[in-house]
């Protein structure tokens, strides 16, 4: 037995010059790369801003799950990455704004660095199809 595996794929892909996929779709579940403030051409959006970062990390997670025939209302678990716990609180508001009850299961953790110096925060997720 087989299961449908296939990967997600973004034209442009900015997440290509790192050899990352932005996701995989395994039987109805979605596995979502990290999403960070990387605009389609690869530049660092909101350097030093984290309401701009945030903002275009949901814009990057909507465009892979409509990529993958899905939607923000899919996501049954997310994993935050943040470089600064004092920025907790916008995270908690964001739950608020980007999604409905029930809200997806959550870890939000802070780490000392992001794959580049400018990152601020990162999002990873799980969805269904």
């Amino acid at each position: 037995m087989s299961t449908y595996k296939q990967s997600i794929k973004l034209h442009p892909d900015p997440l290509a010059p790192y050899a990352i996929s932005p996701g995989w779709q395994v039987g109805d579940l979605l596995f979502l790369s990290g999403q960070a403030a990387i605009d389609e051409k690869g530049e660092i959006v909101g350097a030093a801003d984290f309401d701009s970062q945030l903002r275009q990390v949901f814009i990057n997670i909507d465009r892979v799950l409509h990529a993958a025939g899905s939607s923000r209302n899919q996501i049954v678990k997310v994993t935050i990455y943040l470089t600064d716990m004092q920025n907790f609180p916008k995270i908690v508001q964001a739950r608020k704004d980007y999604f409905k009850p029930p809200y997806p299961a959550d870890t939000t953790v802070e780490v000392k660095a992001l794959a580049l110096p400018d990152l601020m925060v990162e999002i990873d997720a799980i969805a269904v199809v």
